[in-house]
């Protein structure tokens, strides 16, 4: 069954086209990718997705409820959640403080019971911390929970900051370019963090560069190309695809024969 799913959207930056006419399903429980060369649409797929900006035509819908024009804010309490191509962390907090406020979407304490302490307020403070505990335990975090995001190493703030996302509680977890910058060691460990992910009851739909990464973990993998989609299908159909050889390597690929 499909939790995510856009039927003919496109975006248009003034006379530019960004996406055109995408039909595109992500099934729940699944890791699925959506590559394609520099430019062809991939982040502004995303961008849609996640309320940043709206799209031109189509529609984009999440467990049948439309999400054309709903602010971020409103989609995250639906159950979708993302990470970014740079790093979006609040480097003067710390480890722990990080993955709080990702949970504070979540809470029901008013200003009024905040600002006065009132033992609801307490009490789900504390339920705060506990579960962001287990969260950074869960990511293999939980001992840099005390220092400052800024002085984690880079694989680090990269798996902080999926940490973030995964306390706003989604149902699906947008990742965008997150091998980006990692040595093949962070990448490997990247790869086992998401199959973990995966297992976990999430559903991930990723945006990605390293080809180890998404060939080694994807279940299905969707390509554009200016835009448009060109191919779907398993790591081995993609790779295969005359389509997606020629759109990477810019040469009609050889027939066999």
């Amino acid at each position: 069954m499909a939790e995510l799913v856009l039927r003919h959207v496109s975006k248009r930056f003034g006379g530019l086209l960004a996406v055109d006419n995408l039909d595109l399903e992500v099934p729940e429980g699944r890791i699925l990718s959506l590559i394609g060369p520099n430019g062809a649409g991939k982040t502004t797929v995303f961008n849609m997705i996640t309320g940043v900006y709206p799209p031109s035509d189509g529609t984009i819908s999440y467990g049948g409820r439309k999400l054309n024009h709903l602010r971020s804010n409103r989609i995250i309490r639906r159950g979708i959640a993302r990470t970014f191509q740079n790093i979006r962390l609040f480097k003067s907090m710390t480890v722990l403080e990080n993955v709080q406020v990702g949970m504070h979407c979540r809470t029901q304490s008013g200003a009024f019971r905040a600002l006065f302490k009132s033992p609801f307020s307490i009490r789900e403070e504390k339920e705060i911390t506990e579960k962001s505990v287990e969260i950074l335990e869960f990511l293999g975090l939980a001992d840099y929970r005390n220092e400052h995001a800024s002085n984690l190493p880079y694989g680090g703030q990269r798996r902080l900051e999926i940490a973030r996302a995964v306390a706003t509680q989604p149902k699906t977890l947008l990742l965008d370019e997150p091998a980006a910058g990692m040595n093949p060691s962070e990448t490997a460990e990247l790869m086992d963090l998401i199959i973990k992910l995966r297992d976990s009851g999430l559903t991930i739909f990723l945006v990605e560069h390293d080809m180890r990464l998404v060939m080694g973990i994807s279940e299905i993998v969707i390509v554009l190309d200016h835009g448009q989609k060109i191919a779907q299908g398993d790591p081995k159909e993609i790779q295969q695809n005359e389509k997606v050889i020629e759109a990477y390597l810019g040469t009609k690929a050889k027939t066999k024969g």
